[in-house]
């Protein structure tokens, strides 16, 4: 058994070629082989994103704190809110982050095939990302 502590793993800021915005990667686990489980907090400072992405064994996201969006290609804008577990299947093109004025975080977990977790693609446009303001705006609208 090994138990990892609050803090004993360096947190790294997410690389620029793979995300638009501030964001910081805490990692919580790396499973030894012959499992394949990986997982990692991921905060999201206002207006933050990925790029669109594909998981090759799917994905899991588990909302912890704060308000975000998440989008699969072709599909609309969704927010997501703490308690939200958002589950990518394989190969879902899709992205994810946070609002333009609500930081988010997130655990995301995934599994290695063949070593690779992820696939990178092109970065979410600001036209794509700034359609969620649409959605934040109906849910104003239904709020008053």
């Amino acid at each position: 058994m090994e138990i990892k502590r609050r803090g004993s793993q360096s947190s790294t800021k997410g690389p620029e070629e793979y995300f638009t915005g501030n964001v910081r990667i805490d990692p919580l686990f790396e499973a030894p082989e012959p499992a394949r489980g990986f997982g990692a907090l991921v905060t999201f400072e206002p207006g933050a994103r990925t790029a669109w992405h594909t998981h090759p064994l799917g994905q899991t996201l588990i909302v912890m704190s704060g308000c975000g969006w998440v989008q699969y290609w072709g599909g609309a804008i969704k927010e997501i809110f703490p308690g939200d577990v958002i589950s990518c299947p394989p190969g879902e093109k899709h992205w994810h982050g946070a609002t333009t004025t609500t930081s988010m975080s997130h655990i995301a977990l995934v599994e290695k095939l063949n070593g690779k977790v992820v696939d990178w693609l092109e970065k979410v446009s600001d036209e794509q990302y700034l359609a969620g303001l649409k959605l934040e705006r109906d849910s104003q609208d239904r709020e008053q």
